[in-house]
């Protein structure tokens, strides 16, 4: 839509609050909300004011005043709310510069797909995530300096068989695929799935996962970079109230539970020319052509820094693991689930053409899409312009189990960062090729560094936790 689109939808449809939306640079969606009769053509122009020292990540009280930018095309009513709701994503100005703001990571994402169209290479890169999270019924957690705790449970959790209850309980990495009565979030899922649908974001399947207590998942339909990364905002806030709603709750934390499958945000991703899919030919390893396994080197190649961007929690770390399917190993292999980089030979052959992909396997949805996609993107273009070569890299193909391995093979495989503070460093010393066309800035790159360095690391790193105590008290 316009904005004279949506103005005249709010007339025609009865809506009395415009909710504006924007992405705060660790990636949480924030608003602010308006009569409807407040919003006019102009107001797309001329934006609406804010207090930008008071988001994470933007700027100094002294410099505080911003803007935000509705984008008309985003407009969509809010079918979670009882009074009738538009809901309007927003990019951010800076209202001394009048230009967007460098450290809105929506901008930086708008960016990078100008950033492909310049390159000649493709003009659409395609994004298809797999978001995970868990359903839980009760979470409580408490961090004090004499204390700390964390408690969560389900009704489906193996360790209720012991209490009141009909009997059907998942056992522990038995999620995928079981019907009711021991999926107990069927209609849970549907209607999130419906409510999504509803917000404009196709869906193509939803199912529990392997975490058997809870874990679930929603599959879209792949969209362009920036509409994928403005959907998935959408989906965990359409996950989260529609949770809500049962008296349940939602948590897209990459590692909520210990001894079962952590939740992974598998993306799968293609570049298209001209309505075609550059990323196949019928002849090559695993039908991919040279475009996209050189994307693949550029990926993998980066793969330390990109995960300070694309698994940005000291939790992220508590998933990627040996075991649980966890995508450790800095590889690439047709239908292998623990290779960073896996080819999904579903189908095959010219017919299959335009299903072609790369899946990279490391990200979580804790990340900023705006920012993990646009770095995906920028790795992938640096290993097409270098026409790397991920076979003469040392990368793979592994098409093997690679729990089978003889140790001296498996010594020969690198593994993916093991900690956030490894990815930081990573990102710090490896960042120029997110630099090209000025898609990130040293700005942003600086700000995410010391964020994540001093608000979420050495906040976990000072505090002492429970198995330590187990460990250590008797010494």
């Amino acid at each position: 839509m316009t904005a004279r689109d949506v103005v005249a939808y709010i007339k025609e449809h009865g809506i009395k609050m415009v909710d504006l939306k924007f992405v705060d640079v660790p990636g949480t969606w924030q608003h602010t909300t308006i009569p409807a009769g407040q919003l006019e053509e102009k107001t797309f122009v001329r934006g609406i004011g804010f207090d930008g020292s008071s988001i994470r990540g933007f700027q100094a009280i002294e410099e505080s005043d911003m803007l935000l930018m509705p984008d008309p095309a985003t407009a969509r009513p809010d079918p979670l709310t009882e009074i009738p709701t538009l809901s309007v994503i927003c990019n951010v100005n800076d209202p001394v510069t009048a230009k967007p703001y460098t450290r809105d990571p929506r901008y930086v994402a708008q960016k990078a797909e100008e950033y492909l169209k310049a390159s000649g290479i493709a003009d659409t890169c395609y994004l298809g995530p797999e978001a995970e999270f868990y359903i839980f019924s009760n979470v409580q957690y408490e961090v004090l300096p004499h204390r700390t705790s964390y408690s969560i449970d389900s009704p489906e959790a193996t360790w209720n068989t012991g209490q009141p209850g009909l009997g059907h309980r998942i056992r522990v990495k038995e999620g995928y695929f079981p019907v009711p009565p021991a999926d107990t979030q069927l209609d849970v899922r549907s209607e999130m799935t419906l409510e999504m649908e509803k917000w404009g974001i196709e869906v193509e399947m939803q199912h529990h996962e392997v975490g058997h207590a809870g874990q679930a998942e929603i599959d879209m339909k792949y969209a362009p970079l920036t509409r994928m990364a403005d959907s998935l905002l959408s989906y965990k806030y359409i996950a989260k109230n529609v949770a809500r709603r049962h008296g349940l709750t939602v948590t897209f934390m990459p590692k909520p539970l210990f001894g079962d499958n952590g939740t992974g945000m598998h993306t799968h991703l293609s570049l298209w020319k001209g309505g075609a899919n550059i990323f196949y030919n019928e002849g090559g390893y695993a039908e991919l052509s040279p475009e996209a396994l050189s994307f693949i080197g550029g990926l993998l190649s980066h793969v330390d820094a990109l995960l300070a961007l694309c698994a940005p929690t000291t939790n992220s770390y508590r998933r990627l693991v040996p075991h649980y399917e966890a995508p450790v190993n800095i590889a690439f292999s047709k239908r292998n689930r623990s290779a960073a980089v896996r080819i999904p030979m579903y189908f095959s052959g010219p017919a299959a053409a335009a299903s072609k992909r790369i899946e990279f396997r490391c990200p979580d949805a804790a990340c900023n899409p705006y920012l993990a996609f646009a770095a995906i993107l920028m790795a992938g273009l640096d290993g097409i312009k270098r026409k790397l070569d991920p076979v003469r890299a040392g990368f793979g193909p592994l098409d093997k189990n690679t729990y089978e391995l003889e140790p001296e093979e498996a010594a020969r495989i690198k593994s993916v960062p093991g900690s956030l503070g490894a990815a930081l460093d990573a990102l710090e010393a490896d960042h120029e090729f997110l630099l090209e066309g000025d898609v990130f800035t040293r700005d942003l790159l600086d700000t995410w560094l010391s964020y994540k360095r001093t608000r979420e690391l050495q906040e976990v790193n000072i505090r002492p936790v429970p198995y330590e105590f187990f460990l250590y008290y008797d010494v």
